[in-house]
């Protein structure tokens, strides 16, 4: 019997909610990934809500396989579509994922407010701290 694609789907989805808090360092209350995808590149976006702020986090190698497999998951094939954008939430001790789709939204198209919408309707108005910039990153002046 062939398996179900939520026999696949389940246990990467919590291989990846195990990769999140190992990310995070423990606690998993008020993880927030936001993940989009599109032709030959994925974007994940690690966040930890620390109560007065959110924390955005470097992600992993590892990580953005399991996403890679559970995004190939979604057969093409038989109408189904893969999604755009994954939403992928922990929130006393469970986890909820939304999907937008290619007909909903173009990620081809670079928006950097789809990411913050998204923190916004999580955390409102809490500041969001980024990582330093690596020591080998250097600003463009006009």
């Amino acid at each position: 019997m062939a398996k179900d694609k939520f026999d696949i789907l389940g246990p990467l989805y919590n291989e990846i909610g195990v990769e999140l808090v190992n990310i995070v360092g423990g606690d998993p209350d008020g993880i927030f990934l936001y993940v989009e995808v599109g032709d030959r590149w994925i974007s994940p976006n690690v966040f930890k809500d620390e109560g007065n702020q959110i924390r955005n986090l470097d992600g992993s190698r590892l990580l953005s396989d399991l996403l890679w497999e559970a995004w190939y998951a979604e057969s093409a094939e038989g109408g189904i579509k893969r999604w755009s954008i994954l939403e992928y939430e922990i929130k006393d001790g469970k986890f909820e994922i939304n999907y937008r789709y290619p007909d909903e939204v173009d990620v081809e198209v670079i928006d950097d407010e789809r990411r913050q919408a998204a923190l916004r309707a999580r955390f409102g108005d809490k500041p969001v701290v980024y990582p330093p910039m690596p020591r080998t990153a250097f600003e463009l002046k006009p």
